[in-house]
């Protein structure tokens, strides 16, 4: 197996792998597959995490995740799967970075680890092993990959910006006023 061989058997595994963990935390997030909360959990966990609007938060982050996911494993629009995936992921961070990096502290260490693989395929595409090869890479042009990041970019900006602007609001309303 030469080495051009290799390297594409291991963005195989590696897109499948992360494609295939991504889609079953989306499901459980749009279904309710696998204990999740599906649809209506989500939107309450959403809006208890600050992102509002809830329902379309849930979905957001359920599409992305399950559906960034199932084109990463099928190396289908990698590019759009890969920023999409990450995107979602950007949120999860968000959400746990207060309690630091590791996960055993309830940290962002695994959302930051599929967000930075789903990002890396998505930057160096599916390989020959894909979706893409087979559709001479129609969705999978250098305009797709800067478009799908600047796009993904600007709205995790937008939406992890929002929530943390209403947490800063809240906390002050919560703060005594000093005399």
């Amino acid at each position: 197996m030469g080495h051009l061989n290799r390297r594409d058997l291991g963005l195989l595994v590696l897109r499948v792998g992360t494609g295939a963990v991504l889609a079953a935390h989306g499901t459980q997030k749009l279904f309710g597959w696998f204990g999740g909360g599906g649809i209506e959990g989500t939107t309450h966990a959403m809006e208890a995490m600050g992102f509002h609007p809830g329902r379309e938060s849930a979905l957001a982050a359920g599409l992305g995740e399950a559906g960034g996911g199932a084109l990463l494993a099928l190396g289908l629009a990698t590019p759009v799967a890969g920023a999409a995936a990450a995107g979602a992921m950007a949120g999860a961070v968000a959400v746990h970075a207060p309690a630091g990096f590791f996960a055993q502290g309830g940290g962002y260490e695994y959302p930051a680890f599929l967000g930075f693989a789903a990002a890396a395929i998505g930057l160096i595409g599916a390989g020959r092993y894909s979706l893409d090869h087979a559709t001479c890479y129609v969705v999978d042009r250098p305009w797709v990959v800067a478009s799908a990041f600047v796009g993904t970019a600007l709205g995790v900006v937008a939406v992890v910006g929002r929530r943390a602007d209403r947490a800063a609001a809240g906390r002050q309303e919560q703060e005594p006023e000093s005399v």
